[in-house]
């Protein structure tokens, strides 16, 4: 027994119009028009040629770049299309929009728990973000029926198992919804805005939350922003002071616990690999010794943080010293490490 497809934002030719029709008439609207009208006659080799040109003289262009992954996920070359959206995710951190299509193309490989960690992010992100609220009680939903399936598979008999099966599959059968639609909107701020999504049906109002793809208004980047005053230094260094310490107290589980669930591990292997190896290199020396240098706290938005430091590492064996740089976000009272980077 399997549960009928978790029911995500299509990334269809309707969800692509919605931006440029109030995008300003200048010349890069035009290619983007130009792009999204081959795109919604089915000409996605054309598209995709033209979205390449266009990215050639704006590489760093958010809008360009979002339908480049639209377009690659219409041509069926999911790997590619994951590639576009993580880097967005990495160079537009704000915008939910990338994690809800990361998800998307994550489930549609049944690779769920990939794809509720992406959505996490969207919500985290834009917490007013329906869709991926949506999206991700589908994820869940699916895990959960998953599990109850191996429970049956395990024991026949189990009538608990079989209910809850039941539940969740007429769940899905009486309320079908129809895909939703995503709006690729680019917004020429100061870095690019958070989207304003739209529905099918409706204009987009400006605080609705059903789009896939960033906004095209002008003004500052939205999300809450924390008050200056509420922005400590001296809270994210102890939190890093706190890493150091574990690491050279090789407390590995201490360690490990500085790490946000979605962190992203340096080389894109598995979490569950990255932490193995962590392990024996951590447990491995008798002696470790990890000491900080004057470190840089830099505050973005969306309760993130950027630590730059020199680190200082000594054991039995080994004295290297080298540029570390953390990227923190906040997860309630907690600043967890998301990304952890050699250099500045």
């Amino acid at each position: 027994m399997t549960l009928p497809s978790v029911r995500f934002c299509a990334l269809a030719a309707a969800a692509l119009i919605a931006f440029l029709a109030t995008a300003p008439a200048i010349a890069q609207g035009d290619d983007l028009q130009e792009v999204n009208q081959l795109f919604k006659q089915g000409q996605y080799d054309r598209a995709f040629d033209r979205v390449e040109a266009y990215l050639k003289s704006r590489p760093k262009d958010a809008r360009g770049r979002f339908l480049k992954g639209v377009i690659l996920t219409e041509q069926n070359k999911p790997g590619d299309a994951i590639k576009v959206f993580t880097e967005l995710t990495q160079d537009f951190p704000e915008l939910p929009e990338p994690y809800n299509n990361l998800a998307v193309l994550y489930a549609s490989q049944g690779e769920y728990d990939k794809a509720r960690s992406a959505l996490e992010m969207a919500i985290r992100t834009h917490p007013s973000y329906a869709t991926a609220h949506e999206n991700l009680g589908d994820i869940y939903a699916k895990m959960a029926s998953t599990a109850y399936d191996k429970a049956l598979q395990l024991d026949r008999g189990n009538m608990t198992a079989q209910t809850k099966l039941n539940l969740i599959r007429e769940l899905f059968s009486s309320s079908p919804r129809p895909p939703k639609a995503a709006a690729s909107k680019p917004e020429p701020a100061t870095k690019v805005a958070t989207a304003t999504p739209v529905t099918r049906t409706a204009p987009p109002p400006p605080p609705a939350a059903k789009a896939s793809e960033p906004a095209a208004k002008s003004g500052p980047v939205k999300g809450p922003v924390k008050p200056a005053a509420a922005r400590n230094p001296d809270e994210v260094l102890k939190v890093v002071n706190g890493w150091a310490k574990a690491w050279s107290d090789n407390d590995v589980a201490g360690y490990l616990a500085h790490y946000a669930p979605d962190f992203q591990t340096p080389k894109g292997e598995a979490r569950g690999d990255w932490e193995a190896q962590r392990k024996a290199r951590i447990a491995k020396p008798r002696k470790i010794q990890v000491s900080i240098e004057s470190p840089k706290v830099t505050f973005g938005e969306n309760d993130r943080a950027t630590v730059t430091f020199r680190q200082h590492y000594r054991s039995e064996t080994l004295k290297v010293s080298g540029i570390k740089t953390l990227v923190m976000m906040k997860a309630g009272d907690k600043w967890l490490i998301q990304q952890e980077k050699i250099g500045g």
